[in-house]
């Protein structure tokens, strides 16, 4: 009776399922979908960086005397001034006599060296009146050993496997203690920190310290309430395309500066530049700005200067970061001709002066803003590479987008060259950018380049 039993029920469940039709498959979406859900903002679009080391900008180091500078930075074109870390710096494990910005110990309050919050609140009121807006580094994946969080917050850190913190791993930053962001706490804690200086302070945006060593969804989290206050600009120290996907506008461009270090040591070919844009133009997002620089804090101090890296060359790595696609940042003191290390854990100020690079900037600033085909990311145009009769040695493009358009010619060599170029890109007629010389090309021109020189010619599309 119980097998007759459990047949029929067996028979039943049978006929049940075959009474419910399967569902169909759901067909697949084949709509394009964007890769980069960042909005950026509209001030963005044509905007170049000056990275402002408080510590070493002055004399006196401070917010305040920083400020009296602002109006020759806005002078220069400069649209977004990036401040180094401005938090109090630990003294637990400290390096040198003043210690790393990069060793946070409170990260809602102000190193008392460079001022006050109402000073910091006066520098970003200026920078605003002048046009600029200010972004703060933000050292997300670390802090000092003696920040209170250590105590209050214990779990919030990583340990080691004997349950002590510890630096991040294979680094020699023993001034710092690796967070631990599987902790929901923390991502709070860390997202109101930085709302709270967007919010109450005014400032823009942050620059993000190794950004790629704390997990990205965190940051997509911290974009989506930033941009709740206001449109920011988001800067990554890193260099992976999925880093544009939700969080950042810009990430560096180490590619870049890899590859034009060795052609200015005379150790490579032009086609290590190709081979950098190859990159960018088939792997990252169209809307991606990436980052490029001839010097920052970490190249000037631990590196060299610019004029010892790139010698002859560094002229023609300037205007190429600004015209080549990317945004342009310039390190402080650049425009005065920086030939010195500066300490990093020490006082070591830049000595000022007038230098010809701070007209080069400013005219290559204006360029920028000038000229859409230049702009950053979608904004601007994909460049287009001129092959010429010195592949090797010539780089030239063309970027064209509804209203302009550049051609740029230069001479990635220490030895003056002699060049055709070949296709119909270029042919048209065009006003030099330095010169104001008038310039038509047809196909027969032979265009005669010294050593490290360049052309930028420009023109209006009708």
């Amino acid at each position: 009776m119980r097998h007759t039993l459990t047949v029929a029920l067996f028979a039943l469940g049978l006929a049940a399922c075959e009474s419910v039709p399967a569902a169909a498959p759901t067909a697949p979406d084949y709509t394009p979908q964007p890769y980069s859900t960042v909005q950026n903002a509209e001030w963005s679009k044509d905007a170049v960086i000056y990275q402002l080391n408080t510590r070493q900008f002055t004399a006196e180091g401070t917010f305040a005397a920083a400020e009296e500078h602002l109006p020759r930075i806005a002078g220069m074109g400069v649209d977004i001034v990036w401040l180094m870390p401005i938090h109090p710096i630990g003294e637990v494990n400290r390096k040198g006599a003043l210690g790393s910005p990069y060793s946070v110990k409170d990260y809602r309050g102000v190193n008392p060296e460079f001022g006050t919050v109402e000073d910091l609140r006066s520098f970003v009121d200026t920078a605003h009146g002048l046009g600029m807006k200010v972004i703060l580094d933000w050292v997300a994946n670390h802090t000092a050993w003696d920040n209170p969080l250590t105590e209050t917050h214990p779990d919030w850190y990583e340990t080691n496997w004997k349950g002590e913190y510890h630096p991040p791993l294979w680094t020699d930053w023993g001034d710092v203690i690796d967070l631990n962001f599987d902790n929901p706490e923390l991502r709070k804690y860390m997202t109101e920190a930085m709302v709270y200086w967007v919010r109450d302070v005014g400032i823009d945006g942050y620059r993000a310290d190794v950004a790629s060593f704390v997990p990205l969804d965190f940051w997509n989290t911290v974009r989506a309430e930033l941009d709740t206050v206001k449109p920011v600009f988001m800067l990554a120290e890193w260099e992976t395309p999925d880093m544009h996907q939700a969080a950042f506008d810009a990430t560096y461009a180490w590619g870049w500066k890899e590859a034009l270090q060795p052609i200015a040591r005379g150790e490579a070919s032009v086609g290590a530049l190709r081979g950098y844009y190859f990159g960018q133009q088939n792997t990252w997002p169209d809307a991606a700005y990436r980052l490029l620089y001839t010097s920052n804090h970490d190249q000037n101090s631990w590196d060299g200067t610019a004029p010892d890296i790139y010698g002859d060359a560094l002229e023609a790595a300037i205007v190429l970061s600004f015209v080549s696609e990317g945004i342009p940042m310039i390190y402080n003191g650049q425009e005065a001709g920086l030939d010195h290390q500066l300490a990093f854990f020490e006082k070591d100020e830049i000595t000022w002066r007038d230098h010809p690079h701070a007209e080069l900037f400013t005219r290559l600033s204006a360029l920028r803003s000038e000229t859409k085909a230049l702009w950053s990311g979608a904004y601007g145009a994909r460049m287009i590479e001129v092959p010429s009769s010195d592949a090797d040695n010539i780089w030239a493009f063309v970027r064209q987008g509804g209203d302009d358009a550049v051609f740029a010619v230069f001479n990635l060599s220490g030895v003056g060259r002699s060049v055709t170029f070949e296709d119909t890109l270029h042919h048209h007629s065009w006003t030099e950018v330095f010169t104001g010389a008038e310039q038509a090309f047809d196909g027969d021109e032979r265009l005669t380049l010294p050593a490290w020189s360049y052309r930028v010619y420009v023109r209006d599309i009708d």
